[in-house]
């Protein structure tokens, strides 16, 4: 790609990365039980999706019905990604759910060359480590007795989910439009979790609208479609590595929206992680 296609696409993944950040002060934000606000998430942005697809003419035709199941996984692996994240955003706080959650760049980067035909660069094995770094500096003191344990091995497994499903899409996004991708993967996690809405308490959702809605437009229905779409244009690995800048955005909006105060171990950290995205920026465009 040219250059200023280059810095197109790379300035619509870092908006993605912003709108997605969104995710960590909303999650610990919202008064409600993880499954159903995981449940309203994917049912309004399914809505929203759905709207878009025929506003725009897109077609939410499956080419065979291999993909079915492809995107059954997908959803399920975003469902199992959104509920453990959100429960590690609730049992500790948005820096240790979020940094927890970025340790999937460098799970991506050891198992790309099990899914594509690319081979291991040992380079992201070094900017992993560089991020796994920041992820150190970020992460502040924490009794292993309480629920921060908990919160971090939630996250990580956050993370296991989220790097399956982007390597299951990775060989679909080429086909088939990113909207209509996001679409099927939010209606079949609505489904899925709509017994949540009778089994768990959601008497507390009227004062919860404008969280809930924020959620589904901003974060996932642009947010993640904006991520996806750019999977087109960069590899898996190199997409992830630069949305590590999410932890940084996430504890920008904590510390302003809900009054937790980074330290100066979170500034280091952070400073670490975007050092890897503007590298990883540099080595794609040359690529």
């Amino acid at each position: 790609m040219n250059e200023k296609s280059h810095l197109n696409y790379l300035v619509l993944l870092i908006v993605a990365t912003l709108f997605i950040s969104t995710s960590g002060p909303l999650g610990k934000f919202i008064d409600l039980p993880t499954p159903v606000i995981i449940w309203w998430r994917s049912f309004l942005a399914a809505i929203f999706l759905f709207l878009f697809c025929v506003f725009k003419g897109i077609n939410l035709k499956l080419s065979n019905k291999k993909d079915r199941l492809t995107f059954f996984i997908a959803a399920l692996l975003m469902g199992g990604h959104w509920i453990s994240y959100f429960y590690a955003l609730k049992l500790s706080n948005v820096a240790i759910g979020m940094i927890s959650l970025f340790t999937f760049p460098v799970i991506i980067a050891l198992l790309e060359p099990l899914f594509s035909k690319t081979k291991l660069d040992p380079i992201h094995l070094v900017l992993g480590l560089m991020v796994l770094a920041g992820i150190y500096f970020l992460t502040p003191e924490f009794n292993l007795e309480n629920n921060h344990l908990l919160g971090i091995l939630s996250g990580v497994f956050s993370a296991v989910c989220y790097a399956l499903r982007i390597l299951i899409l990775k060989g679909h996004v080429t086909k088939y439009n990113s909207t209509m991708l996001m679409f099927y993967q939010v209606a079949i996690l609505a489904l899925i979790l709509a017994p949540t809405l009778w089994i768990m308490d959601t008497s507390n959702i009227t004062t919860q609208y404008p969280f809930i809605i924020l959620l589904a437009l901003i974060t996932t229905a642009i947010g993640h479609t904006m991520f996806v779409h750019s999977l087109k244009y960069f590899k898996a690995s190199t997409a992830s590595i630069i949305g590590s800048a999410q932890p940084v955005f996430g504890i920008i909006m904590a510390f302003l929206f809900l009054n937790e105060l980074p330290t100066n171990q979170t500034f280091i950290g952070g400073a670490l992680i975007l050092t890897t995205v503007i590298i990883e920026s540099t080595r794609s465009k040359q690529a």
